[in-house]
């Protein structure tokens, strides 16, 4: 799924979730919110160094991508029982 983040340093910036955290209300996005991290020596990076990875954002801050718009998203029944997520600006169904 594609999210726009929609405030902070990372404002206008689009990428793929990558990870939820449900419990603190967190998502990774794919090419935003780098940080940098130390890293000692293994066996597989003897000399150790800085890593870069993402890290998570609010999930206040995002909002999902639809047909190239930010746009929010509903729940809607179908007729054999299924709930699914639609477009409330379009009204289309989101596929994951």
């Amino acid at each position: 799924m594609i999210v726009r983040v929609n405030s902070g340093n990372h404002k206008g910036e689009e990428g793929k979730i990558l990870h939820v955290f449900p419990r603190l209300n967190q998502v990774i996005v794919e090419g935003v919110n780098f940080i940098r991290r130390a890293s000692r020596p293994t066996q597989e990076n003897p000399s150790g160094g800085f890593v870069e990875k993402e890290a998570g954002i609010h999930i206040s801050n995002v909002t999902v991508v639809h047909g190239g718009q930010p746009t929010r998203i509903g729940y809607k029944f179908l007729e054999d029982g299924t709930k699914v997520r639609i477009s409330k600006k379009t009204g289309e169904e989101i596929e994951l």
